[in-house]
């Protein structure tokens, strides 16, 4: 876990446990967390593969085209 990441959490307005719980679920894939472009980055073998973000009405995982 990035401490990054858990300041960026703890400050969350909107949907903090939900990204909590997509946090959760994305460390069991064995993801390295990082913090790129002011949101948590999940990385695998130095590629980034899914973004947790959080707008006004819904969060989301956005998947990275892996080539």
């Amino acid at each position: 876990m990035n401490p990054k990441v858990d300041k960026f959490l703890s400050g969350v307005k909107n949907w903090q446990e939900e990204m909590e719980v997509l946090r959760t679920i994305v460390l069991d894939c064995q993801l390295t967390e990082a913090f790129k472009w002011s949101q948590p980055c999940y990385t695998f073998q130095n590629k980034n593969i899914v973004i947790i973000g959080g707008f006004k009405d819904y969060c989301a995982l956005y998947l990275h085209s892996v080539q």
